[in-house]
């Protein structure tokens, strides 16, 4: 009995800091099992000016089993009106993979 409590333990633990929620955003930059706070750019066009508009769409990830939401760029530029993006931001949360977040900010015109 003894050792099957130390196994439990142990696969609760592997299991806890194996960042199970951030898996699913596994591509994303700064990308941590236990906390994980990140932004990062991309620029599509060699305009130094963002956008007079913006859109954000966030995916959320609960365990890495459920996972919701459209960060799409299409998407989120079509909801915000913009019909040319220009430079688009993103953040990356995750905490000890029971929670993470991937949000994509559009800017354009």
């Amino acid at each position: 009995m003894n050792l099957l409590r130390k196994l439990s333990v142990v696969a609760v633990l592997s299991l806890s800091l194996s960042g199970c929620a951030g898996v699913s955003f596994a591509g994303a930059h700064g990308f941590s099992s236990l906390y994980a706070n990140t932004t990062g750019s991309q620029f599509i066009n060699e305009q130094t000016k963002l956008g007079s508009k913006s859109g954000e769409g966030c995916i959320t990830s609960i365990l890495g089993v459920v996972t919701t939401g459209d960060a799409g760029v299409s998407e989120t530029a079509r909801k915000a009106n913009i019909t040319r993006v220009t430079h688009i931001d993103y953040r990356f949360e995750n905490i000890l993979g029971l929670y993470a977040k991937y949000c994509a900010v559009v800017y354009g015109e």
